[in-house]
């Protein structure tokens, strides 16, 4: 067995309903962070822990993840895409339907699509080969709705969604990362549309090793809402320097304040003032317009003045 796992399922079949504005062209998790498609942090986060070959479930706009990764592959790490058709099969049906594209006998990593983290992740593999787990989530105290119990004592997570014990205030986040053995994919049916979630409750009812390791340290964002896209560019631009790729054209006279992102061979014209404001590769913002906490999306021209607007 290798010292990490080599191997990451990542989920990218997800449909974006929360972002329907944003997702017509592209699935979630292409959606651009700072001018780089999200799902190639995630890349770049797994490869930090030893990954060198990835799985990524496809769906919704599924001819737009060819386009990004033409080699299908991302900085050398290969990607094998795993199609679902003619509709999404959630969580665990995709990983089933994903099974032979996937480690036979050693664990894996399952990795959410859209979120976006530095979290210490060798910590749960450590903590995963330690325990002897079956699957191991990653777990968080704060930054998001607390829906898991764990019992640290034992190192089990005994409820999520307080589904089998209404009583028990549960106080983790689960983040969407988790460690699985091969066996996991045993307990989900072939060819059925269904959720993780079913399956991890089904492991508590009959006392699998179903683990948790809480991790606080390092940040983690859910990139799910407008809201919440807006917000990881302010907490990637502390400074309040904007982001503009080398290849844009921002008239000198342009202000850009804030949180503000100006994709490849976006144009930004004379007297246009732009805040908390993420403009999206060859979209045009003609002189004079005004955008504050706007989206603008790819080739795109957008002028005039607008506030919280998805464009």
């Amino acid at each position: 067995m290798s010292v990490f796992p080599s191997t990451a399922f990542v989920l990218g079949a997800g449909l974006g309903t929360r972002l329907k504005a944003l997702t017509r062209s592209l699935p979630k998790p292409l959606l651009p962070v700072c001018n780089q498609p999200l799902i190639t942090r995630s890349f770049a986060h797994l490869r930090g822990v030893g990954v060198t070959r990835l799985v990524v479930n496809t769906h919704w706009q599924a001819q737009a993840y060819l386009a990004a990764f033409p080699e299908r592959a991302w900085e050398n790490l290969p990607i094998h895409f795993s199609h679902e058709t003619p509709e999404v099969l959630e969580t665990a049906g995709g990983l089933k339907h994903a099974e032979a594209l996937l480690p036979k006998t050693e664990p894996f990593w399952v990795y959410n699509g859209d979120i976006l983290c530095t979290l210490p992740l060798q910590e749960a593999w450590e903590s995963h080969k330690a325990a002897g787990n079956e699957v191991t989530l990653v777990l968080r105290s704060k930054d998001g709705p607390l829906q898991v119990s764990f019992d640290a004592a034992s190192g089990r997570v005994t409820d999520l969604g307080r589904r089998l014990h209404p009583d028990l205030e549960p106080a983790f986040l689960f983040t969407g990362i988790y460690l699985v053995e091969p066996a996991f994919l045993q307990r989900i049916p072939e060819g059925q549309k269904l959720g993780v979630v079913s399956v991890f409750l089904d492991m508590i009812r009959s006392g699998a090793k179903l683990g948790g390791v809480v991790l606080d340290a390092g940040d983690w964002w859910d990139l799910g809402t407008r809201e919440q896209l807006l917000a990881v560019h302010r907490s990637l631009m502390p400074d309040g320097a904007p982001w503009v790729a080398p290849d844009s054209r921002v008239d000198r006279t342009a202000t850009l304040r804030g949180a503000t992102a100006v994709g490849s061979r976006a144009q930004i014209g004379a007297g246009a003032i732009l805040e908390d404001t993420l403009v999206w590769d060859d979209a045009v913002v003609p002189p004079g317009s005004t955008l504050l906490r706007c989206i603008v999306t790819g080739n795109g021209v957008v002028s005039g003045q607008h506030t919280d607007a998805d464009l």
